[in-house]
């Protein structure tokens, strides 16, 4: 059942406005490309599943068309609530249905529509087994017998006559009079080929489901750093002349533009380690959830996440969040409520986002310990996942519990204009939310420095090292990370990057500052992206919980590693 919260915030339509008309229909049914179309607009969002996190507009030949995000069937998520209000708030519904499966999803959907004027869009045109008049004969027996006008179409490459005529049913709109699904006739899907059929058989298979999940996902990774390291002395050899002149500016402007902290001086790990990890994530992700391949891999996954409190669908968020946390927590909006808080949980605690990540491998590294990285990504994967199952609510465990579940659709090939379009959105999000964030850090940490802040804060922490084997230069590190995930390698390393400043030889001391410095406590940004879009009672809790847990792991690394490394010596 589908319910409004009291209070929340409906979408109304003045007098003298243009026609609203919403949009409604399940996840992935093709709405945004739909509606692009007919108002002559690139798409806001993409053609993937639960792009759409809020209700946008597209103005077109006089009609105001609103995208809702996807319905989820038994879901009390965010996005759920703000589509239903939409459309409790128009009298004027555009109702797209996926022709294959349209029996059902009308079933779905009916129980939203409250006496409002409907028109249908049947998508997907390509993906039924149907010729063009046995198209037109079917959805002149769903518009005969449910009252209103239905098209039949294409959403990703719709003919202009589809569109004139989709314009003109949503003009004759009219409530729908008979509400017997049982009498519609269906639109049969393609048959699957046996190729197809058994990537999908294998794709259910959980080990081979977390292969293709994560190895594409570590190459992209590494590719990237790669190349960041390429590129990244050249662009500092360009910098130095400026950075110069900037830390010859008098009172506290060296601190904020140049120094350790500054913006300027921090500008090459921001564009090269942090801007080209997101842009292959995103590139990624897009060609996964467009072809169809993330619904499979997470249900593939999906039995191996429920004891943890996660499901299939959640995973797709957390894998996001090693590209950047802040587009991967709001991504949440489409999470059930009741699973939102572990999911933001797991993106803070276990997704090593494009500044930590590289980070962390620059200091393994330099170290000369560069094999320590898959052994910090084994114990992270792990660390997480105890702190999910240690700290989820039990019905989120309960083996009954089925709702995450995926919805299951064909494979299909790619879509170069789609992974173009999220690629622009993830950009839109970090460089629209992130990069101001960033900014004021840079300040803040710029201003601390010059005060002698981080310095007092650095011994105050000093003495708290020796419990986790760790030598009192560490604590600037661990600082440091809780400002920016970056920090871990500035707090570490020297000016050239190539070698550590803090007096440790041992890979077990390595390993564990630098997973204390990157578990401990979420970066700024992060604590702000979870406490706005949740809430800041549930932020500090998270934030509390999460060091505790990172502590005691830090010191199972520590001591344990110590311990064992004896029983080997003697």
């Amino acid at each position: 059942s589908y319910r409004l919260t009291p209070g929340y915030m409906s979408i109304t339509q003045t007098a003298g406005a243009k026609p609203t008309v919403v949009a409604l229909g399940l996840e992935s049914v093709g709405k945004s490309s739909l509606l692009a179309a007919l108002s002559n607009r690139p798409p806001g969002s993409s053609a993937l599943v639960g792009s759409t996190q809020h209700c946008q507009t597209y103005t077109g030949d006089g009609i105001k068309w609103l995208d809702t995000p996807g319905i989820v069937n038994h879901s009390d998520a965010d996005t759920v609530i703000e589509t239903i209000a939409a459309v409790a708030a128009n009298d004027r519904v555009l109702l797209v249905l996926r022709a294959h499966h349209a029996v059902e999803e009308l079933e779905h959907l009916l129980p939203l529509l409250k006496n409002q004027d409907v028109a249908i869009a049947l998508t997907h045109r390509d993906r039924v087994l149907t010729s063009n008049s046995e198209g037109h004969t079917g959805t002149a027996i769903w518009s005969k017998r449910l009252g209103v006008p239905v098209q039949l179409l294409d959403a990703r490459k719709p003919l202009v006559q589809e569109l004139t005529d989709l314009r003109t049913a949503v003009d004759a709109a009219r409530p729908i009079t008979n509400a017997r699904t049982e009498t519609l006739p269906s639109f049969p899907a393609l048959p699957t080929g046996r190729i197809r059929s058994f990537i999908i058989q294998a794709l259910s298979f959980s080990p081979v489901s977390l292969l293709l999940l994560l190895g594409p996902a570590l190459l992209a990774v590494t590719q990237a750093n790669n190349l960041a390291n390429k590129l990244y002395d050249p662009l500092m050899n360009r910098l130095q002349a400026p950075l110069a002149w900037l830390n010859e500016l008098p009172s506290a402007w060296p601190a904020l533009l140049a120094g350790d902290y500054g913006v300027v001086a921090m500008l090459p790990f921001l564009l090269l380690y942090a801007l080209p990890t997101i842009v292959i994530f995103s590139s990624l992700l897009a060609v996964y959830k467009y072809t169809g391949l993330i619904d499979h891999l997470s249900y593939g996954l999906h039995s191996w996440l429920k004891p943890f409190g996660l499901g299939g669908r959640d995973l797709v968020r957390v894998v996001m969040g090693f590209g950047c946390n802040v587009p991967a927590i709001v991504a949440t909006r489409s999470c059930s409520s009741c699973s939102r808080g572990a999911c933001v949980s797991a993106i803070s605690f276990g997704s090593a986002c494009s500044y930590q990540l590289p980070a962390t491998l620059a200091v393994f590294a330099a170290s000369g310990y560069a094999w320590l990285g898959l052994v910090y990504l084994v114990i992270l994967a792990i660390s997480s996942l105890l702190y999910l199952r240690w700290t989820t609510p039990r019905s989120l465990r309960d083996e009954n519990n089925r709702s995450l579940l995926p919805p299951l659709g064909n494979l299909q090939s790619p879509n170069c204009g789609v992974v173009v379009r999220e690629i622009r959105q993830s950009m839109g999000d970090f460089f629209g939310i992130a990069l101001p964030i960033f900014i004021a850090i840079c300040v803040f940490a710029g201003l601390s420095q010059w005060f002698g802040a981080l310095e007092a804060l650095t011994h105050l922490c000093a003495p708290l090292m020796a419990l986790f084997r760790l030598p009192p230069e560490a604590a600037l590190a661990i600082v440091l990370g809780a400002v920016r995930k970056d920090g871990i390698a500035i707090g570490l390393l020297d000016s050239d990057w190539h070698a550590l400043k803090v007096p440790m030889d041992q890979p077990l001391q390595i390993l564990t500052v630098v997973y204390l410095a990157g578990v401990l406590l979420p970066c700024l940004v992060t604590m702000l992206t979870v406490a706005r879009e949740m809430r800041p009672s549930f932020a500090f809790k998270m934030i509390a919980r999460q060091a505790s847990f990172a502590a005691l792991f830090s010191l199972l690394i520590a001591w344990g590693g110590h311990f064992i490394s004896l029983l080997f010596h003697t």
